[in-house]
């Protein structure tokens, strides 16, 4: 058995290090792996594998594998994967939503804090060495808990069960949009106490949370029925001191009619991880905006990640060589 590893980013920590591919070698002495930092031989090095780990395929190289049963994606996110060809076919897809879910809910954590608790401003009069606390009270939103206050969130997986945990752990109602409502509030055991403040909705009832919600955060994948989801009849809905969190992917937000909701004050302002086109280009009027708090796609970003990536393929690997069902799998039809 044969299993490709390409998984080439511009960003390094994306990239597997050399002991990725070596260390599970040695736990599979049976399986040939090879290691690729560049898509260069992909033609001939995919024509006899089993199992490609990589976040994209494009259609003129699938052609060339012709025993390949299994993709796994190193990301959250596998838009890129759901491509005609792999989508009708009997290829098996997994993601690593177990590894990046809990770290990428951290990150919403910090930037609801930073936003309520209005560190932003904190941050820039540091370096005037102004004392800011009456400038910081006038300031519009005010400063506020997040504890009582309600979190619209919009996509409930692996990043979003995280989020509505935490969430609800220091106070916070949780109005959720998901595809399947009936699921309900599965991120709780069902004896919690706190159930009975929150609320699941199905998609036609995305403008109700929004009107509701305090802050919104965007956990969704990226499929038609999400593309530009956050468009200006979403931001004409929010509440004008709320506030919009995206750490899914720019394709989400109808970035053009964000950039006008926050320049008009039509909502408090927004957290972004995650944009339309990356590295948000130097000309973006986001750059400039005081109601903009900007991080550079860093929510995936842990000092143990690929440990994480190591520990979720082996034990998918193992699980694949004995028939057993895989960890993270993808409902191709779906998108997610």
């Amino acid at each position: 058995m044969k299993v490709l590893i390409v998984l080439k980013h511009r960003f390094a920590l994306w990239t597997a290090p050399a002991w990725f591919a070596e260390t599970l070698s040695a736990e599979f002495p049976d399986v040939q792996f090879v290691d690729r930092k560049n898509y260069d031989t992909i033609d001939t090095d995919i024509k006899d594998v089993d199992v490609v780990v990589s976040w994209s395929l494009k259609p003129e190289q699938l052609v060339h594998a012709k025993k390949l049963r299994w993709i796994h994606s190193t990301a959250a996110a596998i838009h890129q994967l759901m491509i005609p060809e792999i989508v009708n076919s009997n290829i098996v897809v997994t993601n690593a939503r177990s590894v990046h879910g809990p770290v990428v809910a951290e990150h919403v954590l910090a930037l609801m804090f930073a936003l309520a608790k209005r560190l932003p401003s904190a941050i820039r009069m540091q370096p005037e060495h102004e004392w800011g606390q009456e400038a910081m009270t006038r300031e519009q939103p005010p400063i506020r808990e997040l504890r009582d206050s309600t979190l619209g969130l919009i996509g409930v997986g692996s990043i979003g069960s995280h989020v509505a945990t935490i969430a609800s752990a220091i106070g916070m109602r949780v109005f959720a949009v998901r595809m399947h409502p009936e699921k309900g509030i599965d991120w709780l055991q069902r004896n919690d106490p706190r159930l009975s403040q929150h609320r699941v909705y199905g998609p036609k009832d995305l403008d109700r949370v929004l009107r509701e919600s305090d802050f919104v955060v965007i956990t969704a994948p990226v499929t038609k029925a999400t593309e530009k989801l956050i468009d200006t009849v979403a931001f004409r809905a929010m509440k004008p001191d709320a506030y919009l969190i995206n750490v899914a992917r720019g394709a989400l937000i109808d970035e053009t009619a964000l950039i006008h909701a926050l320049k008009e004050k039509r909502i408090g302002g927004a957290a972004l991880d995650v944009f339309a086109e990356e590295p948000l280009p130097a000309n973006s009027p986001l750059w400039d905006l005081d109601n903009v708090v900007i991080t550079p796609h860093q929510a995936g970003i842990a000092h143990k990640l690929w440990e994480r990536q190591h520990a979720l393929f082996s034990q998918n690997l193992s699980r694949f060589l004995n028939g057993a069902p895989l960890i993270g799998m993808v409902n191709k039809k779906s998108g997610y």
